[in-house]
């Protein structure tokens, strides 16, 4: 009986110790570090749409980390933090993104947060494109080099063979 206890004891207490060093491992990862520009609220409050400029906002919040991909008529602020996580990868936490619209003039138009829910899931595609002349074929490996300039020293032109050049 006695045996018995002192197993269960050993057993809880092992659990107990393995709790304790995985509750430490968050402990032991390095310090969120800062991603991107984050857009004081205090400062967003200040553009107000219809009013400020392309200008007005640069000055205010400082260059976007991303403009739109085919005008110049939205701006992305994009901030996160991001943590290594100790047996894991990096994890993204607090992410946030601000969308400013300009009108043709460069007045504001729009101010969005935009939440994670607006995000959209892109699907990865395995294919790829193929690209014509970039597979050999045995008889190319063998004599594709018959006909191509020397490298010898004897070689007496140095026009087709860069690495010459300076000798």
């Amino acid at each position: 009986m006695a045996e018995e206890l002192r197993a269960k004891c050993r057993i809880s207490a092992f659990v107990l110790l393995a709790a304790l060093a995985l509750g430490a491992c968050d402990r032991l990862a390095p310090p969120p570090v800062p991603r991107g520009n984050r857009v004081d609220a205090e400062r967003l409050s200040q553009v107000t749409k219809g009013v400020q400029t392309r200008g007005d906002v640069l000055a205010l919040l400082g260059p976007p980390t991303a403009r739109g991909t085919f005008d110049e008529e939205n701006w992305y602020y994009i901030s996160g933090n991001t943590q290594l996580m100790p047996g894991r990868y990096l994890e993204l936490r607090d992410r946030v993104v601000v969308a400013i619209s300009f009108d043709r003039r460069g007045v504001v138009q729009d101010i969005r947060e935009l939440k994670p829910e607006d995000g959209q899931n892109v699907g990865m595609v395995s294919r790829e494109t193929p690209v014509p002349g970039t597979e050999r074929n045995m008889l190319q490996a063998l004599f594709g080099n018959i006909g191509r300039p020397s490298l010898s020293e004897t070689s007496t032109s140095t026009m087709n063979n860069p690495a010459r050049m300076g000798r």
